[in-house]
Formats: C-alpha cells, structure tokens, sequence
C-alpha cells in the first residue's frame, strides 16, 4: 500500500492523467463529431429532395407522373439521373411547351439554379443515374482539341456536321448546333442522350475523351474560327463546295453549248 501511494504521488502522475483525459475526449469527438456532420448533411438533402418534390408537383407531374413514372404525355424519369435534369431544365426545353413539334427546342429557363439542383435531387432520389458532371470533368485543362476531333469526327458529325454547326435527321427532327452550348450542357448530352442523340457513358467516350470533344467544339466555334475565304456555305466542307461547282458550272457549259448551237444553225441558215 505504501508503494501504491507512493506512486500515486509521483510528480509525473498529474502529467499522465492529462494526457489521458485529452486522448479520451479526442477519442469522444472523433467518435461522435462525424455522426453529427453525417447527420447535418442528411438533414440538408432530405429538404433539398423535399423542395424539388414541391417543384416537380408543380411544373413537371402533369407530363411524367405524380412519381416521375411517366405517362402517355411524358418518358418516366426514374433512373434518368440529375444529369439529365440539369441539362433539359437548364436549357429550357423542360418544361416543354404545349406544341406538337417533333422535337423540344431550346429556349428561355423559367427556373434559378438552386431550383433546377432542387429538382435534380429530387428526380436523383428516384433511381441512380449519372450526376451533374464537376468543371474538372469538362474544362479545358489538360485536354486535346486534336484527338477531340477525331473523336468528333468519328461519333457526331454525322448528325451534328464537321464543325457542329447541325443538321436535319428524319421525321421533322434535327441535330442542333453547338456554337455557343455551354461545355456543361455538351458533356451533359453526351452523357445522357437527349432525343434523338445517342448516349456515350464512360465506357464508350471516357471522361477525357469527352473533355477533348468539347475542347474540339469550343476550337472550331471560337470567334476567331471565321472561313478566310469567305462564305463557308454551311461547313459543310468539300460536298458543297463540289455541289455549287457542279450546279453553276454545268449549267454555265450548257449555256456555252446553247448559244454556240444557235449560232451555228444561225449561220447555216445565213
């Protein structure tokens, strides 16, 4: 006993009994501190889900379903992702306007961002689906405009033209132009597939191959990408440059043609 109070009383016992109060109470926060954030950051999802319910019930439930499960007016949103909400909200064309048109167009938004995010959460929450890409996934550091157009080359231009200047596909439908889209909003359609287009996961187009795309689009549509020899008749490249040279010029030598016959048979008759 005498040993035990002695040491006890040794002058590095108040020294280790700080210590070990300090490692308890960090031991205590870094056990419940992160439950708290963890349940903070639920807590502000949960409202942020709860605000683009009230907004979907509003604007969108008419054409897609009290719960986003689609109706004859409208595809079901399940699954889609916050990706594709961005992308046809942010762009206007959701809501649709009340015109049977072949295809939505772009136009004016209607909605702030925080409540284009509210909804995305929202329509997020009903099914997994891709989500709303970071500027690192779709600036342009560290892409490659040269390998971009190729791949352009080789999957868009097709519908969307050499330069992206656009094009009409069947049935009333048409490829926009992408002078002036956003590389958010392209990234985002290639990442979904809107309308007509087709979708290019990650496993097709990975996330560099589709930042090269949009540096591609921005090099050919900048404002100093102007045709130097004029009328670019449409980017359309050599096919319409071959087709006005066969027009105008075929039909400058049939006039030459005319006009020497008429002259001969003039001179005949002479």
């Amino acid at each position: 006993m005498k040993k035990l109070s002695a040491r006890r009383r040794h002058p590095l016992a108040a020294l280790v009994v700080l210590l070990l109060a300090l490692a308890c109470t960090g031991g205590l926060y870094a056990v419940f501190a992160p439950a708290d954030k963890a349940q903070a950051d639920e807590t502000a999802q949960s409202l942020t889900i709860k605000e683009g319910q009230k907004l979907y019930t509003v604007g969108c439930a008419s054409c897609h379903g009290t719960g986003g499960q689609g109706t004859s007016d409208g595809p079901s949103l399940v699954g889609v992702g916050a990706a594709a909400v961005d992308f046809q909200v942010s762009t206007g064309r959701m809501p649709a306007a009340t015109s049977q048109s072949a295809q939505v167009p772009r136009k004016r938004n209607i909605y702030s961002q925080a409540e284009i995010d509210q909804l995305a959460a929202y329509i997020a929450s009903l099914g997994a689906g891709p989500a709303i890409p970071t500027e690192a996934q779709y600036g342009p550091e560290g892409a490659d405009a040269a390998k971009g157009g190729e791949l352009f080359r080789n999957n868009c231009a097709q519908c969307h033209n050499f330069t992206g200047k656009g094009g009409a596909l069947t049935h009333g439908k048409y490829a926009p132009s992408l002078d002036g889209v956003s590389p958010k909003h392209i990234y985002e359609a290639m990442l979904t597939g809107p309308q007509s287009m087709p979708s290019f996961p990650d496993t097709t187009l990975s996330e560099q191959n589709k930042k090269d795309v949009i540096a591609y689009v921005k090099a050919v549509n900048g404002e100093d990408t102007e045709s130097p020899g004029g009328l670019s008749l449409g980017g359309l490249g050599p096919v319409s440059e071959g087709l006005f040279a066969w027009i105008f010029g075929l039909g400058a030598l049939i006039a030459v043609a005319v006009w020497v016959a008429a002259r001969t048979a003039k001179a005949k008759k002479s």
